[in-house]
């Protein structure tokens, strides 16, 4: 079949390097081996081990690793993660602290669905997790998804956002972080002429393309430089036998991650070989800063064809968002009927994927939203990641967010805002020494 062989043959080489790494680890670790100790054994067995670990992680969907949270009574309370709605290609998660008291703010962090899973978002959710209720929508890899659940693009993934706002209610404050920034925002205006009483009450945008011509990067470029027919023909290929998705199309994540590396193939060659030298030196660990960092970034999954062929369409050579043009379902959404949820955007100086320009556009689109109701940060030295994870998150967007969601807060939750002030305070001082 079209296109499958393809994908089988990247599945094979993967699978080969992975069953290489292993012979080579087991091999050079024979006991008889030690009888003459030779320095090229042990970098042999290094060099199966790290081999083994990368190759395996690109196809194994890696762990939240959110067990327990000590809360404020000083007590560890175990986090359970609860699907509260399931779909077949998404679920919205509930991050539930057992025996804690339900907290005021209800989160919803809208994840990517753009080649990593949702627990890139790990250590974001970590930090809210102290004095919030977070909810997050988890996306499934496509290869499992079988082809008789039908197609996902860019309006399924819209409506998708639609029904886990409808679910959590009106209370909802809404972070949606880099790539989904545009169809969340698109997601919000639905309701807002379909069901305006289920529409959040804010709406904090991360570094996401709304306008991606307002200041084009490598990635915007690379879509206006091919035509549709090119993208199809060298990025889609078909999930191969293997998984339950045998025949459905998709834009694998071992041909996303390939690209990935080859942006930065210098960096990366010398992370893996110095990790090799570690492994060697048994100056290694399973939990050390290189194996944190890779298991996540390996860890990739496709995407479906629609979904990535519509969004490089209709997001970004379109600009149907930036232009307020954008249809889901049928129905023309109008980004001036957003006149009540309160939306902040939040952009990095140094973000080389969604540059400086792109995510502040939206407040352009929100003609009948008050000047009051809108907000603007722009984070001095950050880059893409950083403006949702790490020290420029933790230190300073994260405390901005949770004070702009607390000030456009309606009901009782905002009326008992200020009592509780001081105690959320030295709950965030806490964190941050941590």
């Amino acid at each position: 079949m079209r296109y499958m062989a393809t994908y089988d043959l990247m599945e094979t080489i993967r699978n080969t390097n992975q069953w290489l790494g292993a012979t080579a680890k087991s091999m050079a670790s024979y006991p008889a081996f030690a009888l003459t100790p030779n320095p090229m054994m042990q970098w042999l067995a290094a060099w199966g081990e790290v081999t083994e670990r990368s190759f395996e992680r690109m196809v194994a969907k890696p762990s939240w690793g959110i067990r327990t949270f000590t809360c404020s009574d000083g007590k560890d309370h175990l986090v359970q993660k609860k699907r509260l709605v399931e779909r077949p290609f998404g679920d919205l998660l509930h991050f539930e602290v057992a025996g804690r008291e339900k907290q005021k703010r209800k989160i919803l962090l809208v994840a990517p669905m753009s080649g990593h899973y949702a627990t890139l978002l790990r250590s974001t959710v970590k930090s809210l997790i102290v004095d919030n209720e977070v909810y997050v929508t988890d996306w499934h890899n496509a290869r499992d998804i079988p082809v008789s659940e039908g197609k996902f693009d860019v309006e399924d993934y819209t409506l998708y956002l639609v029904d886990f706002m409808r679910h959590l209610g009106p209370d909802t404050h809404v972070i949606a972080i880099c790539q989904p920034a545009p169809l969340t925002l698109a997601a919000t205006a639905y309701l807002a002429e379909e069901d305006p009483k289920a529409q959040p009450q804010t709406l904090t945008l991360i570094g996401g393309p709304i306008d991606p011509d307002a200041a084009p990067t490598e990635v915007t470029d690379f879509g206006s430089r091919v035509t549709m027919g090119q993208l199809e023909e060298t990025m889609i290929q078909r999930v191969g036998f293997k998984y339950k998705g045998v025949g459905r199309m998709v834009y694998p994540g071992l041909l996303q991650l390939a690209s990935f590396m080859t942006m930065n193939a210098d960096t990366h060659s010398k992370a893996f070989v110095d990790q090799i030298g570690r492994v060697a030196k048994g100056e290694a660990y399973d939990d050390d800063g290189h194996n944190r960092f890779y298991d996540e970034y390996l860890a990739v999954m496709d995407m479906p064809a629609e979904f990535y062929l519509s969004t490089v369409e209709r997001v970004f050579k379109n600009r149907e968002i930036a232009r307020n043009e954008f249809v889901v379902d049928g129905k023309k959404v109008d980004f001036g009927k957003i006149t009540t949820v309160a939306v902040k955007t939040v952009e990095g100086a140094r973000d080389d994927i969604s540059a400086p320009g792109q995510c502040v556009a939206a407040l352009d689109l929100l003609t009948g939203l008050p000047a009051s109701k809108k907000a603007a940060h722009l984070e001095p030295d950050a880059g893409h990641y950083g403006i949702f994870a790490g020290k420029s998150w933790r230190n300073n967007i994260r405390p901005l967010v949770l004070d702009f969601i607390d000030a456009n807060s309606g009901g009782p939750a905002n009326k008992t805002k200020a009592p509780s002030r001081k105690k959320k305070a030295s709950v965030k001082k806490v964190t941050a020494a941590e």
